[in-house]
């Protein structure tokens, strides 16, 4: 079984000092690839360094992190996009708002995710969507830009029926989940299991949200498996036929070809 892990961050710093165990256990695990999502213009070189160290195994993204923008976001996107242009990348991502921890650049943050939509429709990429305490907000931004030329995974989804039925009404955006499925009191159960079969792609966030039972230490992509074996489990469906259609919809997103 060959899975994807489309969302992890596994250039930071809390993988400087094992990074070649980090990957060996992923690939022993099943990890086929792992898509990393670049944070702001500080994390570039080491998203690079990292991607350089295991171009086979790594695939990055390029975008600007909500939480990074700052009131000087117009010259945050000129270095960012100068790099976007300058290599391949699969993605633009992380992008997206943010208003859980601070709404004070509520605009600065709706902006320059608009203005990184416009760089996805120019270049045909798509894009890895944050969205915390946002789901509203990055939806009215995607219609405004042009829904029909975006397409994209909203990463992390951990919401409530609604919030994914407000979702899916965009035909070509996913879900990205997450070790959060696994969490008892998440309600995700209740929430998947009306999840199309061709809408869902799974990722770990690494070094965050660890799925159970490893909830409380550093996740790592080698814990996909526990995420899968969750999905299976909701929709009542082998693991092996659960990854098959994830793997599908990999492919269809990211333009990849894992089988």
């Amino acid at each position: 079984m060959m899975m994807v892990d489309t969302h992890a961050h596994i250039f930071a710093e809390e993988f400087k000092n094992d990074l070649s165990e980090v990957v060996l256990r992923a690939m022993d695990a099943g990890v086929k690839k792992i898509l990393l999502p670049n944070v702001d213009e500080s994390s570039i070189n080491d998203l690079k360094s990292t991607v350089e160290l295991y171009p086979d195994f790594f695939i990055p993204m390029m975008g600007l992190h909500p939480t990074s923008v700052s009131t000087d976001w117009k010259q945050q996107l000129d270095i960012i996009y100068k790099e976007l242009d300058s290599s391949d990348y699969i993605a633009v991502g992380e992008i997206g708002v943010d208003l859980y921890w601070d709404k004070s650049l509520q605009t600065e943050q709706i902006n320059a995710f608009e203005e990184q939509l416009k760089w996805s429709a120019e270049k045909d990429l798509p894009v890895s969507i944050h969205f915390r305490n946002a789901t509203k907000e990055v939806i009215n931004s995607i219609k405004r830009v042009g829904e029909e030329s975006l397409r994209g995974v909203f990463h992390s989804f951990g919401g409530s029926k609604d919030e994914l039925d407000n979702i899916l009404q965009l035909n070509n955006f996913m879900i990205g989940v997450n070790g959060v499925v696994t969490y008892k009191n998440s309600g995700m159960t209740e929430t998947l299991i009306h999840c199309p079969k061709d809408r869902l792609v799974m990722e770990t966030d690494s070094p965050y949200l660890t799925p159970v039972p490893y909830r409380g230490k550093r996740n790592e992509s080698s814990y996909l498996c526990y995420i899968v074996n969750k999905i299976s489990e909701i929709w009542g469906l082998e693991v092996i036929e659960v990854n098959r259609l994830i793997n599908q919809n990999v492919n269809k997103m990211f333009g990849l070809n894992i089988i």
